[in-house]
């Protein structure tokens, strides 16, 4: 089994102390050398103040961190969860992703979704039902565009005639590309171009708020993977093309005591067929914190589960 660490930013009650430099550097090194694979940032560029305050989280522009994470790594991987592609012009999202891959030597993985929150797309003038149209338009553009010297593509709203994304990233085609998100749109997706997919067991409040599709028991988990594997099948892909990366409501906290248990349940999930689980780390104090990644590193992520 593989971890990602989401960075803990938090909500408006953690430690402000995330959102400096020095710590930041202090956890993202600590999660490298405890062993994760990757460390992770959201998307969130124009939340409502309503938002924050009813249980949302604050968040940097997430390839802007993940270029800083770079400079002070040698070997984590630099994952956007999730990157809302329709927030932006898709060639727009093409360079930054290009950008820290380069200046990452090659680490980024990108996973994307559509995105939920309605007042965030009014905030940024996107409009919000065509928010599927557009994931899909960006998620094409990004398969083609650094293999294109000279890319053209008529979009909705813009025309690319012989565009060029220069200096490129490292990783070519492109770096890889997850499609986040629980129902089987998602799943259709990931099979057909993606290199991973990555849904959510979340709380009955929050399934209704994003609108997605609960995965709350195992036997759901299995019952989509099956589906994964047939939509594979009819593309012409195995399931050992697609990572899977789940973040579990039973196992997302790393400073949980029951150890024993959580090991056990990290092990039925690689049995049913996850490659990859999200961590979440105490966000009220920079301290707690990385001393809780060097004990999930030492109790669980140097355990060979799989």
């Amino acid at each position: 089994m593989r971890f990602t660490l989401q960075y803990p930013l938090g909500n408006s009650g953690s430690d402000p102390r995330f959102a400096q430099p020095e710590n930041i550097a202090r956890v993202v090194q600590a999660a490298e050398r405890s062993g994760f694979t990757a460390v992770a940032m959201t998307d969130h560029p124009a939340p409502s103040r309503k938002w924050l305050e009813s249980g949302g989280h604050a968040s940097f522009d997430p390839l802007t961190a993940l270029a800083f994470c770079a400079a002070v790594t040698s070997h984590i991987r630099l994952m956007t969860y999730l990157l809302v592609l329709p927030y932006r012009n898709p060639l727009l999202a093409a360079r930054q992703i290009a950008t820290a891959d380069r200046l990452s030597n090659g680490r980024v993985d990108v996973v994307a979704g559509p995105g939920y929150l309605r007042s965030e797309f009014s905030a940024l003038g996107v409009e919000y039902g065509q928010r599927g149209h557009m994931f899909d338009e960006a998620l094409d553009i990004l398969n083609r565009v650094f293999a294109e010297p000279e890319f053209r593509y008529e979009g909705g709203g813009f025309t690319a005639r012989g565009v060029a994304i220069e200096p490129g990233p490292v990783q070519l085609p492109h770096p890889p590309i997850w499609i986040g998100g629980n129902g089987r749109r998602a799943r259709r997706r990931a099979a057909i171009l993606g290199n991973g997919w990555s849904p959510v067991q979340m709380e009955a409040s929050v399934v209704r708020t994003t609108g997605t599709v609960p995965l709350d028991n195992d036997e759901a988990l299995r019952s989509a993977l099956d589906d994964l594997a047939t939509l594979l099948d009819e593309a012409g892909r195995s399931r050992e093309d697609v990572m899977v990366q789940l973040q579990s409501a039973q196992s997302s906290d790393i400073a949980a005591p029951a150890r024993d248990r959580l090991l056990e349940h990290i092990d039925e999930l690689a049995k049913i067929g996850i490659d990859q689980l999200v961590m979440k780390a105490p966000d009220d104090d920079v301290d707690r914190c990385v001393d809780a990644i060097e004990a999930f590193g030492a109790e669980v992520v140097s355990i060979d589960i799989s």
